[in-house]
């Protein structure tokens, strides 16, 4: 469907310049003529339009019902294309709600797209600037868009297209509410596209627990400015979830349907919020203590426990009778009621409508602790309920929301409707259940009670007597249209002559939707002009029984004769469906509009003919001069001093803080061992042969010419070199500072510790000499040692020095 209405879009697009049937010489004049008539007429084109499109409120409206008949997107997307006056409502009205992103993807180019006709595939090369111009005209129209992931309509990989491609932040600038059904933490990913600033509803479906789930609503609660908040999800709540949502002050809706939704923290929170007016919960499965629970925390805060809160009974006077005590706080409310200025302080002080799911007992402790004036309850109960829960639910709502309620709807949890299908599929006897309505005591603000169960189907006389009495006020009542009755189980409990009653008390009713036994001769019906209701104008039978179509047609032209629209069953494949039954009410149909021309005709006539009685006038005249009193009051104030003497209690109290010290003593002597270690050197003991030679050379040392000559002894060659660098001092004066110091290290260190020790080395020399001697004279005497030449520590005479001489 959408993509049909997408492709008539594009075609609008392209055939909208060359619409008319104006010529282009004539057009062009009559645009000239247009435009220089409008500048004295500014409102001219506007007085000529019709009247449905001045009004943009009513145009809409218009809009919307064609919109929800049937076929009716295809009929608005052709009036947007026809009518150039509708062309821009239809448009918005098209593009408001998106179910997919599909259309959006119709608008890029067909060259860009993997298939031009399955766009949701995705693209074959990256959307460039221009590609978008299309996409930006209609995104600004959209309000609400879905995504499903189980679906896969769209391909993951255009979400990342998308993203980076897109010309600006956001391409769909003035979305408000977000619908995101997902299973992966991509899918979750990929929500973080649509969060836009103007974004006020996130509708968030979670099929599986997801560990980044913290992290996004995080972000979202960062972005986003929310006035309706739905999670739905089989996996807990998150355990920081009251902390990330508490940002959110401006919740007007709050959906929880998980499994920690009754924490007393949530419950905190929930009562917290000052603008919610939407709560829904879901009580399956837990027990009376945790929905107890969910009102834990919030006692403290209520303010009721205070004597001066006008919900408290303490009177503030303490006194031992407590019979004699006046009860203030009732004076007080009376007062504020009377006024109209009695305010909640409790806890969901705006709350006026609660969506609640589970059993029917859950759901009355849950009611319990509700206090502020509910105007819409809705039920999803377990079908069939306790009857005696049914009964203390019944009671408990008249008496809480009896001055205020308005809505009453109660449904079956998707366990009981999946039990009732299985239950027809194997053509077993159909269910016998009864929902009794005989504690509903007075509701005289309920305008709509609808009632849809599979199994407590069966209504009574004596439930639509109690539902006359206590709704007077009523003006849609649906009683389970949709059960069926086949012929061996019984008929409906329900005849006309019951819904005569039920019209004659609700002068409002307007829309009945039950099942009835209209096989009866009701011919007291004609009698009574009472029974005919002039605001009944919707009436659904469902698999009602009928064997007289004429006759019930008679009946229901005195009972509603300005019906509208009469409605039953004729799918032969439903459950319960009676072939001879839908043929009679075919004729029903046939008959009643020419039944009720004739009824109007027939009343028109009598009043026609009415004999009109004259009625007695006189005259009289009244003497109406006013009379005037002056008076005047002395009126003075009284005034009363009280004093309060407030005196602070003070409380002194000392605290004596004292470190403790452990000392703890650490033995931490080394650890030694004596070894001893003997080390005798060992002495080898040589003899050198070292006479030196003697050469004698004589020097001619009478310079010829003046020449300058330096004698070094027994320096390096690295201090003869420095010797010629570039000193400040002479060079040859160092030569003759280094021979002083020479010559008086040899005199005083060196001469006196080298000549002790030449003489005892001689001395040992002689005596080995002699040792040597002896033993060679005698006869064993061993070998003589060989004879060394010098000891390892002989000096070198001072005689053998090498004196280089260098000019």
């Amino acid at each position: 469907m959408n993509e049909d209405i997408n492709c008539r879009l594009i075609e609008y697009e392209a055939i909208k310049p060359h619409a008319g049937a104006i010529p282009p010489s004539s057009k062009s004049k009559r645009k000239n003529k247009t435009s220089s008539s409008s500048f004295k007429h500014p409102n001219k084109e506007q007085k000529m339009q019709p009247a449905i499109l001045r009004d943009p409120d009513a145009t809409n409206k218009l809009l919307e019902a064609i919109l929800e008949a049937p076929n009716g997107k295809r009929m608005v997307s052709r009036l947007a294309r026809t009518c150039r006056a509708f062309c821009e409502p239809a448009l918005n009205v098209l593009w408001r709600d998106l179910d997919s992103l599909v259309p959006i993807l119709w608008q890029f180019p067909g060259h860009l797209l993997k298939k031009a006709r399955k766009p949701g595939m995705g693209f074959v090369k990256t959307p460039s600037e221009e590609d978008w111009n299309s996409v930006l005209k209609y995104s600004e129209r959209v309000r609400q868009i879905s995504y499903n992931e189980r679906s896969n309509a769209v391909s993951a990989s255009v979400f990342a297209v998308l993203e980076e491609s897109r010309p600006r932040s956001y391409f769909l600038p003035h979305l408000e509410e977000l619908n995101w059904k997902v299973e992966t933490p991509a899918g979750l990913a990929r929500c973080a596209l649509f969060l836009n600033p103007e974004l006020r509803a996130v509708n968030l479906e979670i099929g599986s627990r997801l560990p980044q789930l913290d992290s996004f609503l995080s972000d979202l609660s960062n972005r986003t400015k929310l006035t309706s908040f739905s999670f739905v999800s089989p996996t807990s709540l998150p355990d920081s979830f009251t902390d990330i949502i508490s940002r959110q002050l401006t919740l007007e809706k709050v959906v929880l349907v998980a499994p920690g939704a009754l924490a007393p923290g949530v419950g905190r929170w929930v009562a917290s919020l000052p603008r919610l007016k939407n709560l829904r919960l879901d009580l399956t499965g837990r027990s009376v203590i945790a929905v107890e629970g969910f009102f834990d925390e919030l006692h403290l805060q209520s303010g009721d426990s205070t004597p001066s809160s006008v919900t408290s009974t303490d009177s503030g006077v303490f006194s031992g009778d407590e019979d004699d005590d006046v009860d203030f706080s009732l004076i007080r409310k009376s007062a504020l009621h009377l006024t109209g200025n009695l305010r909640s302080k409790g806890s969901f002080a705006q709350m006026r409508k609660l969506h609640l799911t589970g059993d029917v007992s859950n759901i009355a402790v849950f009611i319990k602790h509700i206090t502020t004036p509910l105007t819409q309850l809705e039920l999803v109960i377990e079908d069939p309920p306790d009857r005696a829960d049914w009964h203390d639910l019944s009671s408990m709502i008249c008496e809480k929301f009896g001055e205020s309620l308005q809505t009453l709807r109660v449904t079956a949890t998707s366990a009981s409707r999946f039990i009732d299908l299985v239950r027809s599929t194997n053509r077993a006897e159909p269910p016998s259940g009864r929902l009794s309505m005989e504690h509903l005591t007075y509701l005289p603000c309920l305008t709509r009670l609808e009632i849809d169960l599979p199994e407590s189907v069966i209504f009574t006389e004596e439930d639509v007597r109690y539902i006359a009495k206590a709704c007077p006020n009523v003006e849609i009542l649906k009683l389970c249209p949709l059960a069926g009755f086949p012929a061996g189980a019984g008929a409906p409990q329900i005849t006309l002559d019951d819904i005569a009653h039920l019209v004659r008390s609700c002068k409002n009713l307007h829309t009945l939707a039950t099942v009835i036994d209209a096989n009866g001769k009701n011919t007291d019906i004609l009698t009574s002009r009472g029974v005919s209701s002039k605001s009944l104008l919707r009436l659904h039978v469902g698999h009602s029984w009928l064997d007289d179509p004429l006759q019930v047609a008679i009946l229901m032209s005195h009972i509603a004769p300005h019906l509208e629209t009469l409605k039953w069953f004729q799918e032969k494949n439903r459950p319960g469906f009676i072939e001879a039954n839908a043929r009679s009410w075919q004729k029903v149909s046939e008959l009643l509009p020419h039944l009720q021309g004739v009824r109007q005709l027939e009343r028109q006539f009598a009043l026609a003919t009415a004999v009109v009685i004259p009625v007695e006038t006189a005259e009289k005249s009244i003497d109406a001069t006013t009379k005037t009193v002056d008076r005047g009051v002395h009126v003075y104030p009284r005034m009363r001093n009280n004093s309060a003497q407030v005196s602070a209690t003070l409380v002194s109290q000392v605290v004596q803080t004292q470190s403790n010290y452990t000392s703890t003593g650490v033995y931490a002597t080394p650890s030694t061992v004596d070894v001893a270690v003997e080390a005798i050197k060992t002495l080898v003991s040589q003899e050198v042969d070292a006479v030196p030679e003697l050469v004698t050379e004589s020097v001619e040392a009478t310079p010829s010419n003046i020449i300058i000559k330096s004698v070094q002894a027994l320096l390096t060659p690295s201090t003869f070199s420095r010797a010629h660098s570039n000193d400040p001092f002479p060079f040859f004066i160092i030569p003759s500072i280094l021979n002083l110091f020479s010559l008086a290290y040899r005199l005083f260190i060196f001469y006196p510790l080298s000549l002790p020790s030449q003489i005892l080395h001689i001395a040992a020399a002689r005596i080995r000499s002699k040792q040597a001697e002896s033993k060679q004279a005698s006869p064993i005497a061993p070998p003589p040692e060989p004879t060394t030449t010098a000891t390892t520590d002989s000096d070198i005479p001072l005689d053998t020095l090498v004196v280089e001489v260098r000019d």
